[in-house]
């Protein structure tokens, strides 16, 4: 990897911090912070698109319920995306694996998950440093500046970023190739280590739907529209986006219903009655 394409990797790194005021979390942390979106900007920025997506997806899946509450993370999507990715990529290339195949998804989830686990320190370092930007604003609002406080807010964080996100990405992605090349010297493809190493990456991802499952299942007739998906995809032989679509239009008729039961209910507070002779002709 080139520097210019690693300094680039750490501009997309900074520019998908949730705590950029111009951006936001949501097109932030949300949007471009996710593996599935980030893995588009990092194969465009190495010249493999495809790759790199086949190697986001797995991390996605693994990922996918991920959330913030009160600043509490598990795991640093950041690094995840823009360390993790390119590593992962290097490292199939450089062993010459198949991105799409078992051990090419074992080992993309393994290192998302172990550049995710180590960059919850890069998040809390972040976080920390913007402490100091806090008592700055503070102090500008106690004397009236307030004009200040459109510099505190979109351009002191830009240092915690650069410090905490862009420098550490630009290294990792730089030197990262070195430390592919030891793992491939030192760990062959047929021992112990890397076998375990794939076999538990490769059941990272379930770990992501079970979290999923938790936050969306609350009754047992909840798993049936969460299966119909996976029978679509099956049967009819649907890509993801065929399945959004589907999805789209399922949430449109679940919408319009829970519309109707609304506004009957409110009817029904009111005292108003809509009987028609002619509606039950109809039904």
């Amino acid at each position: 990897m080139s520097l210019f394409q690693a300094i680039l990797i750490g501009i997309m790194s900074c520019t998908a911090a949730s705590t950029i005021a111009c951006l936001g979390t949501t097109v932030g942390n949300y949007t471009l912070n996710r593996p599935l979106v980030a893995s588009l900007f990092v194969g465009l920025i190495l010249g493999d698109v495809q790759g790199c997506i086949l190697i986001g997806i797995p991390m996605q899946v693994m990922w996918i319920a991920l959330v913030t509450p009160g600043g509490t993370v598990a795991s640093d999507l950041r690094a995840v995306s823009y360390i993790g990715i390119p590593l992962a990529m290097i490292a199939v290339k450089s062993l010459g694996l198949d991105p799409a195949s078992p051990a090419g998804i074992g080992l993309a989830t393994s290192f998302g998950s172990m550049v995710g686990t180590l960059g919850t320190v890069l998040f809390y370092g972040t976080a920390t440093i913007n402490l100091a930007w806090q008592h700055i604003g503070w102090k500008a609002v106690e004397e009236g500046n307030f004009h200040k406080l459109y510099f505190v807010d979109m351009g002191l964080p830009w240092i915690s970023h650069i410090i905490c996100s862009f420098i550490p990405t630009v290294v990792m992605c730089l030197y990262g190739q070195d430390a592919v090349e030891a793992i491939k010297t030192y760990l062959p493809m047929d021992g112990i280590a890397m076998q375990t190493l794939f076999t538990v990456g490769a059941l990272l991802p379930s770990v992501g739907v079970a979290i999923l499952l938790k936050q969306v299942v609350n009754d047992v007739m909840d798993f049936i529209p969460f299966f119909l998906g996976f029978a679509l995809a099956a049967g009819l032989g649907l890509n993801l986006i065929g399945a959004a679509i589907v999805g789209g239009m399922f949430a449109i008729i679940n919408y319009k219903i829970q519309m109707l039961r609304i506004e009957a209910k409110k009817a029904a507070a009111s005292g108003v009655t809509s009987y028609d002779d002619d509606d039950e002709e109809d039904i």
